[in-house]
């Protein structure tokens, strides 16, 4: 039996229920996010070979910083709202053939990265990005998830908040006043309609981009000009430093940084490190 652990929070969770049970062999579990790693620790000192987690790119990376380094399988049901990690891996977003897949592929070597000691699997963020998503939250209840993302982008467009921030990279130090500072596992593309995705067949490492305009109209300028054009052209601008890096150390006074989606708290300084192949996960 293949250990299956789902967020009963996921608006999907009775689905992926149904789904693991339509297709058989998983031992289903409801498990909230504040314990998943606890819980994923016990799987693994019990023998289990694979493990299997229903839920957001959130909780993937919860149960992923505990399988990573082991060797066990991480099987994905993806029940998130933007499930970024399984549509980079092409696993299919319905759950019974996601389930299926899970209980019989192969598994594969995915790249991460460490902030601290933190694993993360897509990206993290430092600035911009958690004012909105604590924004978004405080709305999400009484206007819905989309909504409330499109008033919390507004919000910041009016308000757009920076931070100095110091960056070692290269073997340079490099001061920044910026309101985001965005770092990718492996070379990210910010050309629409794949915003934020892999580039196909990219280089490995930690892509790491700083913002360098200070109001919220110049920052949103900025984004429209690398969504049409690409972070290439973009990062040949006074507007944006690009680096591709195996590692990177930032300073700044907040604790707060966003690690795939989430809003976590990571003391300064923050160290981030390029981890190759640190994860098996289940795929097609």
């Amino acid at each position: 039996m293949i250990p299956a652990f789902i967020n009963p929070r996921a608006g999907n969770a009775g689905a992926a229920r149904e789904a693991l049970e339509a297709v058989g062999d998983f031992d289903i579990v409801d498990v909230p996010p504040a314990t998943l790693a606890e819980q994923v620790e016990s799987a693994i000192r019990g023998g289990a070979r694979r493990i299997l987690v229903a839920g957001g790119d959130g909780s993937i990376g919860s149960a992923a910083g505990a399988i990573a380094g082991t060797g066990i399988e991480l099987a994905i049901l993806p029940c998130g709202t933007l499930n970024h990690l399984a549509r980079d891996l092409s696993l299919p977003l319905d759950l019974t053939e996601a389930a299926q897949i899970a209980k019989t592929g192969h598994s594969m070597p995915v790249d991460a990265a460490v902030v601290n000691d933190r694993l993360f699997l897509n990206t993290s963020s430092v600035g911009a990005y958690t004012t909105f998503v604590r924004a978004r939250e405080r709305l999400e209840r009484r206007l819905g998830y989309h909504i409330a993302s499109l008033v919390a982008g507004v919000q910041l467009v009016v308000r757009m908040p920076t931070f100095r921030v110091t960056v070692d990279v290269e073997r340079q130090t490099r001061e920044y006043i910026t309101p985001l500072v965005f770092i990718g596992v492996g070379e990210r593309e910010l050309r629409l309609p794949t915003l934020g995705a892999r580039v196909a067949g990219g280089k490995p490492g930690l892509h790491v981009m700083v913002v360098r305009r200070r109001s919220g109209a110049r920052a949103v300028a900025l984004g429209l000009a690398a969504a049409a054009r690409g972070v290439e052209a973009v990062s040949r601008t006074p507007a944006l430093d690009a680096f591709l890096v195996d590692s990177c150390r930032i300073e700044r006074h907040s604790r707060s940084i966003s690690i795939d989606g989430e809003i976590v708290h990571v003391p300064a300084p923050l160290r981030y490190r390029y981890v190759p192949g640190h994860l098996r996960v289940v795929v097609p």
